[in-house]
């Protein structure tokens, strides 16, 4: 066994772990005080192909980091809509007087800017390593880890959790839903996309978003498993026509479609902390992807305990942490939940929930609490 000692140790070293690990050496941490673990190389993550979005404020945190990346799309405005049923909102950067309501790009681009950050930064990096063991005691946690094959150990003052995986692999956590849907991924072209203009629509099987990506869109279609299954069986052709159908003709014909993936949905959150361990982004709150919020949430877990953990690396931040994050969280999960749940059927009540999208467009101080939340979070 080697004995190593840090005073935090990041268990995910993903956008959350490693944007936490940059703040702390930016707020005065020593670089050598800090660790991130993550099973997965920088190398094996820079690959990864999925589509983020970012909101203004979580631009913000990255500008501040320095990790930044070039390679991302615009969002001016945003379009939400109910399949079926008259009414919709359009929130527009203009009327905020900002360059951009929030950002889409690569998760690849993300971690290998935040991996430049935090290389550059002298932050220690163990990786591939898995956490096989955690045993927390009075005055540290000590961690076991299975780093290609030779066991370590790791005793941390602190220890963040921000490795969340997929809802259905999770471990049930104390506010927990199944949504009974699934989410089908995808880059799609369309024949006359309105330049920089993302869309929230709402089905009855649940929201379809397209985000614009250079001169794609990210897809993300929510349907029922059933639905999905069959979605998933058809050839590209037919699943463009699917897609168009259920979309409608805003952007024109969608031309071509790259391979899908899909993933089952849920709601699983917990806010609390132990004295000496916390979770944030997705380890703390799995949200449903509608909004786009989750990323968002994760960063703002990260900005406060930064600066929380950079005072001390003790319990008391820890609940310090946990108190501070608890508006903003639970506004969010609220949010993302009944969003997720109201919209996704067919019942006679969706006729005032699409009058209710005409009447957030129509008043202004709706509207601009509505583009709050998308672009900061609740403060």
């Amino acid at each position: 066994m080697t004995e190593l000692d840090y005073d935090i140790a990041i268990c995910g070293a993903g956008p959350a772990g490693m944007a936490l690990a940059a703040l702390l050496v930016k707020r005065g941490m020593p670089a050598q005080r800090i660790a991130l673990i993550d099973a997965k190389t920088l190398d094996q993550a820079s690959k990864d192909p999925r589509s983020l979005a970012l909101s203004w404020g979580s631009r913000q945190i990255m500008e501040e980091i320095g990790a930044w990346p070039a390679a991302a799309t615009a969002i001016e405005q945003i379009h939400v809509s109910r399949r079926g049923q008259f009414g919709r909102s359009m929130i527009d950067r203009k009327d905020y007087d900002l360059p951009a309501l929030g950002y889409v790009t690569r998760y690849g681009d993300i971690v290998s800017a935040l991996g430049a950050v935090c290389a550059r930064a002298g932050i220690i990096s163990l990786r591939p390593a898995r956490v096989i063991t955690l045993d927390e005691a009075a005055d540290a946690v000590t961690l076991i880890l299975d780093s290609e094959g030779a066991p370590k150990t790791l005793r941390a003052g602190i220890v963040v959790q921000a490795e969340g995986g997929l809802f259905n692999e999770q471990q049930t956590r104390a506010t927990h839903r199944d949504y009974g849907q699934t989410a089908i991924i995808a880059q799609v072209r369309s024949s006359t996309p309105p330049p920089h203009r993302a869309y929230e629509r709402f089905t009855e099987q649940g929201p379809l978003a397209l985000l614009p990506q250079d001169d794609e869109y990210s897809l993300v279609w929510c349907v029922r498993p059933e639905t999905a299954s069959a979605l998933q069986a058809l050839n590209d052709a037919d699943f463009l026509q699917a897609l168009g159908a259920a979309f409608g003709e805003r952007v024109g014909r969608f031309t071509h479609v790259t391979p899908r993936l899909a993933f089952p949905l849920g709601l699983n959150a917990d806010p609390r902390s132990t004295a000496r361990t916390v979770a944030i982004g997705n380890a703390a709150q799995t949200l449903h992807p509608v909004a786009g919020q989750g990323l968002n949430l994760g960063l703002r877990d990260v900005t406060v305990l930064a600066r929380l953990l950079a005072q001390g690396a003790t319990p008391e931040m820890l609940s310090q942490f946990t108190t501070q994050r608890q508006r903003d969280r639970s506004t969010t999960v609220r949010i993302t939940d009944t969003m997720a749940r109201i919209f996704a059927n067919d019942s006679p009540a969706q006729a005032m929930l699409g009058l209710s999208l005409a009447a957030i467009d129509i008043i202004s101080p709706a509207r601009s609490l509505l583009a709050e939340l998308m672009m900061y979070g609740r403060r």
